[in-house]
């Protein structure tokens, strides 16, 4: 069964349009109300706004659909949690452009509504979009008398108490053009260095930390104790009205203006324009000086200046005919490299690592981002040529960069802009010497190609700690035993600790014991307790006969990742099995060996990292310490007559009826392999709300999509 989605809307029949307009609606609402009522979006701007652009083209093709449609509405309707205002002038929302072409397309719409000529000029302000929390503040006499939330842009919650306790909100508005009743609206917003002090503060206390600047405003401005509020530093941008009999001047540049004259701050940046080039040209040098802002932008907002223009232009749907809003890339953003630090991984690699002036991309908060390897950072790929183009191509502290973050991938720095790097900016030097041991850090030559290995490692070995506490990290984490409570913290703590130290996998598994023979108690250690401590043991417990393919995965072999370790697991069907095999493996001549290589999906690097492993003595030992502590459990047997046996399956979009770990170990039950994106080679793709770039993958290589619904009608479920 297709998802109506890869249906263009001009092929879709009215029952096809119906079931598609239901289910977009049934999302698009229910990421309404986690975003505005919630303060806990779902899913990121870009999938939100594909959701709402398909449902608006379905109604156009379609417009029965429309009737009380969520694509009319704003927001969500307002909690519980505190009384109602409803607003005398309704906030509604704006429209978005995400191309050059969709704002010169926007300014046309304006000059043919107006009946202007294209070279007849029409004044625009263009201000940066901040990503907050919009609010509304009602004045009479000068006094502030209550402040409301958007709420579902009809009625808002009333948080005037709390509105109150920030501090660049007037309590009473100062001049002599104050009118009687003045509703001034703007965003709520938090600066990037008190969300890093308020995300401190949660840790020391052990409370959840906040996604964002955006999610820790909201969250901060609706607290039932406005103690709670007033500790933390908000901030405020006016930039509209609502109701407000008396203007104090006939344009949008004039009003805010004398919004700044009557006590409230105003955006800097904000400025006028009279032709698309100029509004494009500033929303460029916005989004150059995005980085050092300080504050969270996602975009810039044009509006029609004259007030009588925007009167006769009036309003369509939910939304201004006189304005919208130039989106910024969602997965882009633009911020300063401050540093260049070197991970070392638990196979040695020396990782660079780029520490950032704090971005928002895709929703979320990013302070480090990956260099890859000493050539990306000279500008060069693995075959000495160029990756960037600019004299000199390279990477330094102090340059402005572009992030890219896609999904759960690890944000990367995609992009340098050489006009902005500072004069005194001097090329990185990449280390030879490990930084956490001492020894010789180098490059291998692959014995097969001839050539430099793009990564520098480690020669240490077991004598680096960084080694061995990345090993150790990876042995508990979520891919591999999943050990609850113990995470990198942790491990570190125990790698350190004198009287409970945790050298190796095995020292985990004794860690109760020694606990109780031990006078200076685990319980009674900083950031310890009675109850967290029998929690981490119980945790400890409850691994000790893990499934074989994690245990395989876990043991952090170089190049046996999940997909691997659980082929091993598959054929061997116990560990004992698959030791004496990679030991009778290391004779090229042996059956052993032949049968490694004939493991559909494991070459010969794999079979090299095996016989290196168990060849090793010291490994040996290791892993009959841990042996003696832990039981691997063979992996229930694959339904191999199921209708996904054998394919090839990627699963995208957020699923309902199941996680994402429990979609994957149910099609590897079935017996189908699980990629993590999509090729020529993927056999079905599942798709739920908010797929993206896979599902763009899927319709180019010609793949199979369904929906969730359509992968239980497939396998039975």
């Amino acid at each position: 069964m297709s998802e109506p989605e890869e249906n263009p809307v001009a092929e879709l029949t009215s029952r096809q349009a119906r079931a598609e307009h239901k289910r977009l609606a049934e999302a698009v609402e229910a990421a309404d109300i986690a975003y505005h009522q919630n303060d806990a979006p779902e899913m990121d701007d870009a999938a939100y706004d594909a959701l709402r652009r398909r449902l608006v083209a379905i109604e156009a093709a379609f417009p029965a659909l429309k009737a009380s449609s969520v694509s009319a509405k704003v927001g969500a309707k307002a909690s519980g949690k505190f009384a109602r205002i409803r607003h005398r002038v309704p906030m509604l929302s704006l429209d978005n452009a995400f191309t050059d072409e969709a704002v010169a397309e926007f300014v046309q719409r304006v000059h043919r509504f107006l009946g202007r000529k294209d070279d007849e000029p029409i004044a625009f302000t263009a201000e940066p979009k901040i990503d907050g929390l919009s609010l509304s503040l009602r004045y009479e006499n000068g006094a502030l008398v209550h402040a409301a939330t958007r709420g579902d842009g009809e009625e808002g919650e009333d948080v005037t108490v709390n509105a109150r306790t920030i501090a660049e909100i007037p309590q009473t508005l100062a001049g002599p053009d104050v009118p009687t009743v003045a509703e001034v609206r703007g965003e709520v917003y938090l600066g990037h260095a008190d969300f890093a002090g308020i995300n401190e503060r949660q840790r020391e206390k052990g409370l959840p930390e906040f996604a964002n600047p955006r999610n820790a405003a909201a969250g901060s401005l609706r607290q039932l104790d406005a103690t709670i509020t007033a500790s933390r530093p908000l901030r405020f941008f006016a930039y509209a009205w609502g109701e407000m009999p008396e203007l104090p001047a006939p344009t949008q540049w004039g009003v805010v203006e004398a919004f700044a004259r009557w006590g409230f701050r105003t955006n800097p940046l904000m400025k006028r324009c009279e032709s698309v080039e100029a509004l494009i040209a500033h929303y460029r040098l916005i989004e150059s000086q995005r980085a050092t802002l300080g504050y969270d932008i996602d975009g810039v907002v044009y509006k029609v200046d004259e007030l009588s223009l925007q009167a006769r232009l009036g309003f369509v749907s939910r939304a201004p005919r006189w304005a919208i809003a130039h989106k910024f890339p969602a997965e882009l953003a633009t911020t300063v490299l401050e540093a260049i630090e070197i991970q070392v991984g638990r196979t040695g690699a020396l990782s660079p690592v780029a520490r950032l002036r704090p971005v928002t991309v895709g929703g979320v908060v990013v302070t480090n981002a990956t260099l890859h390897n000493e050539d990306y950072i000279r500008g060069y790929d693995s075959k000495g040529e160029r990756i960037r183009d600019g004299e000199p191509p390279d990477i330094r502290v102090g340059d402005t960069v572009t992030v890219k973050r896609a999904g759960d991938v690890i944000p990367r720095v995609a992009a340098v802009d050489l006009s902005k790097r500072p004069a005194d900016a001097k090329p990185y030097e990449f280390p030879t010497i490990c930084p956490a041991c001492g020894s010789h850090a180098t490059r291998e030559i692959n014995p097969r190609s001839g050539k430099e290995d793009a990564v520098r490692r480690c020669t240490g070995g077991l004598i680096c700690p960084a080694q061995a506490v990345e090993r150790l990290k990876h042995f508990v984490s979520r891919d591999a035993l999943d050990i609850d409570g113990l995470g990198d913290k942790q491990i570190e703590f125990f790698h350190g600790d004198p009287d409970l130290p945790v050298k190796e996998p095995a020292d985990i598994f004794t860690l109760a014991a020694r606990d109780g023979a031990n006078l200076k108690k685990l319980k009674d250690k900083e950031g310890f307790g009675a109850q967290s401590v029998a929690k981490l043991f119980a945790a400890i417990e409850d691994r000790r006969t893990p499934p074989l393919n994690r245990f395989i995965f876990g043991l952090g072999i170089r190049h046996i990742g999940e997909t691997n370790a659980r082929l091993l697991a598959r054929h061997y069907g116990s560990f004992e099995a698959l030791r004496a095999a990679g030991l009778a493996a290391a004779d090229p001549a042996s059956s052993e060996r032949q049968e490694l290589d004939a493991i559909d999906g494991v070459g010969p690097t794999v079979v090299e990292a095996l016989t290196d492993f168990f060849g090793e003595p010291h490994n040996e030992e290791l892993l009959d310490r841990l042996l003696a502590q832990v039981t691997p459990q063979p992996l229930e047997a694959v339904a191999s007559a199921s209708p996904v046996a054998g394919k090839i399956v990627v699963f995208t979009g957020a699923l309902e009826r199941m996680t994402r770990d429990e979609a994957k170990a149910m099609a590897e039950r079935l017996g189908a392999k699980v990629a993590g994106s999509v090729s020529s080679k993927t056999d079905l793709l599942v798709a739920g709300p908010g797929a993206g770039s896979k599902l763009k993958d899927a319709q180019k290589h010609g793949v199979q999509v369904i929906d969730e619904a359509g992968w239980f009608d497939l396998v039975g479920g």
